[in-house]
């Protein structure tokens, strides 16, 4: 069975959307190291809709250009979303319907990590359902100051329980704390 990991950046103050402001401050060469690592564990992609309208067009637009990129735009690829029908980026599918479902099946195929970055509709979705198996908050020592609430990774959703399971300090002040939800 394969597994569900969600990376967030966040800073302090637990903005996870102005990373134009801040993450590239702290994204040093241990950082670079972990990505690579946790892209490397995964054999797929999970996003909403937004991500893959951000993700889709930067990473398409490097490829060729690096590692990190090539992987990011050769992985297998799934959106969750009722109103993207044809998606242009390389191998992707779209997840509608009974969405817990899909990526339960999904789950149960043999393979590696599935990833998902950022937090949102989907992470809720999984979280609610059983699905999430790894939480890893990248924590940036900053606070970005211009969060709104919308912004911020804490909100709509009722108490969710992990154990803390590893952390990695790194020498730019980046954290990445990772946790498992309480089953």
């Amino acid at each position: 069975m394969r597994k569900i990991v969600n990376a967030t950046y966040m800073t302090l103050d637990g903005d996870i959307t102005n990373m134009q402001d801040w993450h590239m401050n702290y994204f040093g060469a241990q950082a670079e190291v972990a990505a690579r690592s946790q892209l490397a564990e995964s054999d797929a992609l999970i996003m909403g809709r937004k991500t893959y309208e951000g993700f889709a067009p930067a990473w398409s637009a490097q490829a060729g250009q690096n590692a990190f990129a090539d992987r990011m735009n050769d992985i297998t690829k799934y959106v969750v979303s009722s109103t993207l029908k044809n998606p242009d980026w390389s191998n992707c599918t779209v997840l509608d319907g009974d969405i817990a479902a899909r990526v339960r099946e999904l789950k149960e195929q043999d393979g590696g990590n599935i990833l998902q970055y950022g937090f949102g509709d989907v992470t809720r979705l999984m979280l609610e359902n059983g699905l999430l198996d790894e939480f890893r908050i990248w924590l940036h020592p900053v606070l970005s100051g211009k969060a709104q609430p919308s912004d911020l990774l804490y909100r709509d959703l009722g108490q969710v329980k992990f154990d803390l399971t590893g952390t990695e300090t790194h020498a730019t002040g980046l954290v990445i704390l990772t946790y498992t939800p309480k089953r």
